[in-house]
């Protein structure tokens, strides 16, 4: 969290001198685009296997912070924006522990890739000044894709494959806070954060590996919101 904190912080220093020049934004459509990292939670997952019998394992995941991009049209009424997102952003996993068996699996290769299309509504809290807190949210889907993904057994040091990749489309929630720093009547710098989240599903229910998680991630960006 620490980490997370400094980065936004960091983005937030550099805008600065970008303030004192700018006017205040104006309501109308808007079209915008960022650019970010997403630090994804650590997961719960439950992984069957039915080669010799069926067997579950219960897993922990860890992940390493990764790409969130995406990009929304919307329209600004003043108080209150309403906009279409489409982002993506991924998790690739760092490290896997089997919580049943205790066995760790290091040199893990694989991941989730998300895809997700939302309907947002955020609340500017509108000042004299350039800049314009808001916070908000917003539901909509999300396709989850999960690569095949091996890791080496500390027991026994043996490549294994621990889940076999497929790709679902859920029930997707964020959200967030941040800043809009008008730059002009027309462009705007955004610093947001969003707390970004899915449903449970299920991977490959008629497979060799059948595998059931969720997706949890913090996000921090920052982007650029253009107004006509």
């Amino acid at each position: 969290m620490e980490k997370r904190l400094i980065v936004f912080l960091a983005i937030v220093t550099l805008a600065i001198p970008t303030i004192g020049l700018a006017t205040p934004p104006r309501p109308g459509p808007y079209i915008s685009g960022f650019l970010g990292a997403t630090f994804p939670a650590s997961m719960d997952v439950t992984a069957t296997q039915y080669d010799h019998g069926a067997r579950t394992f219960n897993d922990r995941v860890e992940f390493d912070p990764n790409l969130n991009i995406g990009g929304s049209y919307g329209y600004d009424f003043g108080f209150v924006r309403i906009e279409g997102e489409l982002a993506y952003k991924r998790g690739e996993i760092s490290s896997i522990n089997d919580q049943t068996s205790q066995v760790k699996y290091a040199n893990v290769d694989g991941g989730v890739g998300i895809y997700s299309m939302m309907g947002n509504v955020f609340f500017d809290l509108r000042n004299s000044s350039p800049v314009t807190p808001y916070i908000g949210g917003g539901i909509g889907v999300a396709t989850l894709y999960l690569d095949d993904t091996y890791g080496t057994n500390s027991s026994t040091g043996h490549r294994d494959l621990l889940y076999e990749s497929d790709s679902n489309t859920v029930f997707a929630y964020q959200a967030g806070a941040g800043l809009e720093i008008a730059l002009n009547n027309r462009l705007s710098l955004d610093l947001g954060y969003r707390y970004f989240g899915t449903a449970k599903t299920t991977f490959n229910k008629s497979s060799h590996i059948t595998t059931e998680m969720e997706f949890r991630s913090h996000n921090a960006s920052a982007g650029l919101r253009w107004k006509w």
